[in-house]
């Protein structure tokens, strides 16, 4: 079984997946597929989602039973902690500190 999330995606996108998922929730589709429809599922995702986000949990002969894969915006990200999946938030204070950052750096140095 695999769990499809997709958040600000075109409608044509979540119609081309209602074919092969149903849509349980607004952008959540669930459905049991093969490896390679699977693969093939998520390659559409990321190609047609434009701005948006998605999300697949599938499963995988690990620890937790399953496997994360993210692509989109970069506000969370999956971090493997000890073989364990962990999903990192990036809080509005974090960005702020890394864009205050990448200014600093971006500024031309005086000798």
């Amino acid at each position: 079984m695999i769990v499809l999330v997709l958040e600000k995606v075109p409608p044509r996108l979540r119609g081309e997946l209602s074919r092969w998922c149903i849509e349980v929730a607004t952008g959540v589709f669930a459905g049991t597929v093969s490896a390679v429809v699977r693969d093939l599922l998520w390659e559409k995702c990321c190609h047609k989602r434009e701005a948006g986000r998605c999300v697949l949990v599938h499963p995988a002969r690990n620890e937790q039973g399953f496997l994360i894969r993210m692509d989109g915006d970069n506000d969370r990200r999956v971090v493997d902690f000890d073989g364990l999946a962990l999903v990192a938030v990036r809080t509005a204070r974090a960005a702020q500190h890394q864009r205050r950052r990448s200014r600093r750096l971006s500024t031309p140095q005086c000798s």
